[in-house]
């Protein structure tokens, strides 16, 4: 399995081991453009492993802080009480860079920037730069990628 994430076109594609497309979602990625300084707010491009996935059996809009579930179920009226918060929901694919100097380590190190592939509220709209450097997809769609790929999955992100 291989996911590639295209910035420019808000793309999520995956592919089995024949290099066979399997999946396209729509994403959002980050506001900011693409990036890979810490504090940037922006999505680091380059090659990428899944280094953990969060979140296995949990209801659909669960609430994650911290890589921990909250306990609480997103809905409207939770975001409307929250409107400045940045919500993490449903799972996390936790991205880790594979290239020394330009995603792993130090000032730009992609898992120490806590990038994430994760879902996002509904009302959101997809497509178009929106978030804080992760990639935010769907509920459903997150849940059935997350039901698909293991920890060490190659993702490369285009800028």
């Amino acid at each position: 399995m291989k996911i590639n994430v295209y910035i420019a076109t808000q793309q999520l594609e995956l592919f089995d081991d024949a290099g066979k497309l399997l999946r396209r979602y729509t994403v959002s990625t980050a506001a900011n453009g693409p990036g890979e300084t810490l504090d940037s707010h922006c999505t680091p491009r380059g090659k990428h492993i899944i280094r953990a996935r969060i979140g296995a059996g949990q209801p659909e809009n669960t609430v994650f802080v911290s890589r921990r579930a909250t306990g609480e179920i997103y809905t409207q009226e939770l975001g409307a009480q929250f409107p400045g918060r940045d919500w993490i929901l449903t799972r996390i694919l936790w991205l880790s860079g594979c290239e020394a100097g330009f995603n792993r380590s130090g000032k730009r190190d992609t898992m120490r920037r806590y990038i994430y592939i994760h879902g996002t509220p509904d009302s959101v709209q997809l497509g178009k730069p929106y978030s804080h450097g992760c990639i935010r997809m769907r509920n459903a769609d997150l849940i059935e990628l997350f039901d698909l790929v293991p920890a060490g999955t190659a993702v490369e992100i285009f800028g």
